[in-house]
């Protein structure tokens, strides 16, 4: 394969899922690129389609998703033309994943020593009892267990909420995947231990050059660790871009109302701003899929009538709004109109 080809390739993904109504497609022209040790941030309310797309990416869709078009390629093979026996052997080996509640994702029954021994002996079966248990210990190590050989004598309910997430970051970067997928790392812990969990994965990534695609509600944890974050809502790209240009200046209405809703220390807010209206159900609106939510579509014809497709605003900073020139205006003056009237709407 060529040195120049992207980690991981995404090009108009779609995934429909099965209804009383027929199949409806929650997934619609995802693309994205990852080349090596670059992160993206993949972002959105719950039900705009990232961990769908996450899960379509590892192979892993529920049976009622199926993939309806696009590609998937991990440096420049076909995800979706494997063999199923190939796509398992990638699994683990060439793209890991870290799943937000590690209690859940550890067998209880199971010592921790033996989880991370069969992540090692399915990829690496040449490998004897000695080396695996060694290897093991160094992973451990690595993600900052203390006393490494003995804790993999221990159950996952011997260890507390962030060491247990250490241990899944030990076992993704068991056989240095290329590709790490990470779904809400750091969901269920505090700030201070989530600061830690980050900087260990940061640390082994470092070691191994792995990309990563970090699926987050928490934008702050996407401002410390991506370098590009892109918007996701109603399973369409809303903005995509570096993230210091989208988090600065902003050019998708829905973007402007996720950062709008940050706590902010500059100054006192009687209530935290929230979007108006709810995130779209399996019955899709037409048009733009944001605008029943969205101040500055006001009801005009482009945004009821038809869908926008990602255009440039800046030099790798796209958005998907017909009036993606509009909206810092627009947003100054909702600013405005909510500091002068506390609680004002924002449509």
């Amino acid at each position: 394969m060529s040195g120049g080809l992207p980690v991981l390739a995404v090009r108009d993904l779609a995934i429909e899922v099965a209804t009383a109504a027929g199949p409806v497609r929650v997934v619609d022209g995802v693309s994205f690129e990852l080349g090596a040790g670059e992160v993206l941030g993949l972002v959105g309310e719950s039900g705009s389609g990232k961990s769908l797309a996450m899960l379509a990416i590892m192979g892993l869709l529920p049976p009622a998703a199926r993939l309806a078009g696009g590609e998937i390629r991990l440096r420049g093979c076909d995800l979706r033309a494997m063999p199923p026996a190939e796509l398992e052997a990638a699994r683990g080996r060439d793209l890991a994943m870290i799943f937000q509640d590690p209690m859940t994702s550890l067998n209880p029954v199971l010592t921790i020593g033996r989880q991370i021994v069969e992540t090692l002996r399915i990829h690496n079966p040449a490998l004897d009892a000695a080396a695996c248990r060694a290897r093991a210990a160094g992973l451990l190590g690595m993600v900052g267990v203390p006393d490494p050989a003995r804790r993999l004598r221990q159950y996952p309910h011997e260890f507390s909420g962030g060491m247990r997430q250490r241990v899944m970051i030990a076992i993704a970067m068991a056989n240095d995947p290329v590709l790490l997928i990470a779904d809400e790392p750091t969901t269920a812990l505090d700030v201070t231990i989530q600061a830690q969990v980050m900087r260990v994965l940061t640390a082994a990534r470092a070691r191994t050059g792995s990309a990563m695609l970090l699926v987050t509600h928490d934008l702050g944890l996407v401002a410390e660790n991506a370098g590009r974050v892109a918007v996701m809502y109603g399973g369409r790209i809303a903005e995509t871009g570096p993230v210091a240009d989208v988090f600065a200046r902003p050019s998708h209405p829905y973007t402007i109302g996720l950062l709008r809703s940050l706590p902010r220390l500059d100054g006192e807010v009687d209530m935290l701003f929230a979007i108006p209206g709810q995130p779209p159900g399996l019955d899709r609106p037409p048009g733009c899929i944001f605008q029943p939510r969205c101040g500055l579509a006001a009801g005009r014809a482009p945004c009821r009538e038809s869908a926008p497709t990602l255009a440039a605003v800046a030099p790798g900073h796209a958005s998907a709004c017909h009036f993606a020139g509009e909206t810092e205006a627009w947003d100054t003056a909702a600013t405005r109109q909510t500091e002068t009237h506390a609680g004002g709407p924002w449509c």
